[in-house]
C-alpha cells in the first residue's frame, strides 16, 4: 500500500554509493593539499596474508610528483585527527605505519601479520601536499584502482570482505533459504486464507506485504554480497533496493500496528456499538499513524544520506539514528499504555490473551532495534553492525511469526472480532460470516 510509492520516491533521492573495496578514482593534488592527504579508503584487515594491490595509469606523472600512499592504523589515525592543530603536515605523515611509493604500474603489498582485526586508513600524498601555498603541477591525470584483500579460510588473499562484513554473505544466504522453504510450505494455505476475506483479511494483506518486502530485501542483500565477494564492488543499486525495501517494510508495519492499537483504544473510549471500525473510515487513528509514518520515513532517509554504506541497520551514531531509536522507544511506550488500558478493563480471558500476544509482537518489533544497538556496545567496534543487523532481522522475523499465528488462529481471532467487532479497526465489513473461520 504505502511501500511502492515510498520506494519510488526514496529510490530517486538516495545516492547509490557502495562500500566497495575495489576502489577506483583519480589522485587529486589540490584535494591532497587542502586536506593534507587525499583519503582513499578505510578497510578492516585481518590475518597473516592481507594484501593491498595498487594499479595506476600514469607512472611518469606519479614519479614526477613523488606520489605515495600513506597507511595508518586506527589508533594513529584517530590520534592524528583528534589533534590536527598539534601536528604539522610532515609530522602527520611521520605517524604513518606504512608508505608505498607509486613508482610502478602495479604494486602488491602484503601487510604484516594482524592478530586482531584493525582498521587501516590510506591517504594519497605528493610533493605539493605539505607546501604552504598550493602550486598547480599541471600534469596529466593519474587514475588508480586499489584492491583490498583479506585471507580466506585457506589462508589465501582472495577475500574482499573486511572484518566488519565477514559472515553477512552466509547469513543472507541462509535467510533466503529459510524464506524459500517457508514459502513452499505455507504460501498456498496463506493465499487461500487471504482470498476468503473475513475480519482478518486486511491485516493479513498488510502483514504479508511487509513480509514480502523483507524477503526482497534479504534476496537483494544476498545478490549484492555475492557480487561483492567476486569483485569487491558488489551491486550498489541492488544494495540501495535492499535498504529501501527495509524502509518500506518498516513503514507498513508501523502503520499496521499503530492503526490497530489506536483503533482499539479510540473505540474503547467512544464505547460505540455501531458498525465495525474500518481502516479507511477512522480519521483519528489513521491520522496518528500517518504522522508517525512520515516522521519515521524522514528519519530513515536522513540516516541513509548520512551513512551511504549499504547496510539497512546502522550503528546509530548520527543525530538521525539517535532520533529514530528514540522514536521507536516512544512508540513502544505509547502502544504499551494503550494496550494496558484495554487489557485492564477486559473481562474475557480469551480477549486478554489475544491483546497480550499482540502486545508481545509489537514490543518485539519496535524494541528489538534499540535493544540490539545497546547490546552492540558490548562488542568490538567492527562487530557492532553485524550484531545489530543479524539481531534485528531475526527478531523482526519472530515478531511476524507471532502476529501471523495470532491472526491465523481462527478461534481466537474470530472470538475477539465477532463478539466485539467494534474494537477491531481493520475489519472489512460486518457481512463476513463465521463460516469462514469455524
Amino acid at each position: 500500500m504505502l511501500g511502492l510509492p515510498l520506494l519510488a520516491v526514496v529510490l530517486s533521492l538516495l545516492p547509490h554509493t557502495g562500500r566497495a573495496k575495489t576502489v577506483h578514482g583519480s589522485f587529486d593534488s589540490a584535494l591532497a593539499w587542502h586536506s593534507r592527504g587525499q583519503h582513499i579508503f578505510t578497510f578492516l584487515f585481518h590475518g597473516e596474508q592481507a594484501v593491498l594491490r595498487v594499479r595506476i595509469s600514469n607512472v611518469a606523472a606519479a614519479v614526477g610528483k613523488d606520489a605515495a600512499l600513506y597507511l595508518y592504523q586506527d589508533e594513529e589515525w584517530l590520534k592524528m585527527h583528534g589533534n590536527m592543530e598539534e601536528y604539522s603536515c610532515p609530522e602527520r605523515l611521520s605517524l604513518a605505519q606504512i608508505s608505498i611509493p607509486l613508482n610502478q604500474t602495479e604494486y602488491n603489498y602484503t601487510l604484516p601479520q594482524i592478530l586482531s582485526p584493525v582498521a587501516w586508513y590510506a591517504i594519497y600524498v605528493d610533493r605539493y601536499t605539505c607546501l604552504m601555498s598550493y602550486e598547480d603541477p599541471r600534469t596529466d591525470e593519474i587514475t588508480f584502482q586499489v584492491t583490498l584483500l583479506n585471507p580466506d579460510a585457506a589462508g589465501n588473499p582472495f577475500d574482499h570482505f573486511g572484518a566488519d562484513e565477514s559472515g553477512l554473505h552466509e547469513f543472507f544466504f541462509l535467510l533466503v533459504l529459510v524464506y524459500f522453504v517457508a514459502a513452499c510450505i505455507y504460501i498456498q494455505a496463506l493465499w487461500q486464507t487471504i482470498k476468503k476475506g473475513g475480519p482478518m483479511h486486511t491485516v493479513l494483506k498488510v502483514l504479508s506485504n511487509a513480509l514480502l518486502l523483507q524477503v526482497v530485501s534479504a534476496l537483494a542483500n544476498y545478490l549484492h554480497f555475492s557480487w561483492y565477494a567476486k569483485d569487491g564492488k558488489g551491486a550498489p543499486f541492488i544494495g540501495s533496493v535492499a535498504e529501501l525495501c527495509d524502509i518500506a517494510s518498516e513503514v507498513q508495519m508501523l502503520y499496521l500496528l499503530l492503526s490497530l492499537c489506536m483503533g482499539w483504544t479510540l473505540s474503547r473510549m467512544k464505547k460505540s456499538q455501531g458498525r465495525p471500525l474500518q481502516w479507511d473510515s477512522t480519521p483519528t487513528s489513521t491520522g496518528i499513524a500517518v504522522v508517525a509514518v512520515i516522521a519515521q520515513v524522514i528519519l530513515l532517509v536522513w540516516e541513509q544520506f548520512e551513512d551511504t554504506n549499504h547496510h539497512s541497520y546502522h550503528a546509530h551514531e548520527s543525530l538521525a539514528g539517535i532520533l529514530l531509536i528514540a522514536m521507536k522507544i516512544c512508540l513502544a511506550v505509547s502502544l504499551a499504555f494503550g494496550l494496558y488500558q484495554i487489557i485492564t478493563v477486559e473481562r474475557s480471558t480469551m480477549k486478554r490473551k489475544f491483546y497480550i500476544t499482540f502486545a508481545k509482537g509489537c514490543f518485539l518489533w519496535f524494541l528489538c532495534h534499540p535493544c540490539f544497538v545497546a547490546i552492540s556496545y558490548l562488542f568490538k567496534d567492527y562487530q557492532r553492525e553485524k550484531v545489530i543487523t543479524v539481531g534485528v532481522i531475526l527478531s523482526q522475523s519472530f515478531s511476524m511469526i507471532i502476529l501471523y499465528r495470532l491472526f491465523l488462529s481462527h478461534s481466537l481471532y474470530w472470538e475477539v472480532s465477532s463478539l466485539s467487532s467494534v474494537t477491531l479497526p481493520l475489519t472489512v465489513s460486518s457481512g463476513h460470516k463465521s463460516r469462514y473461520y469455524s
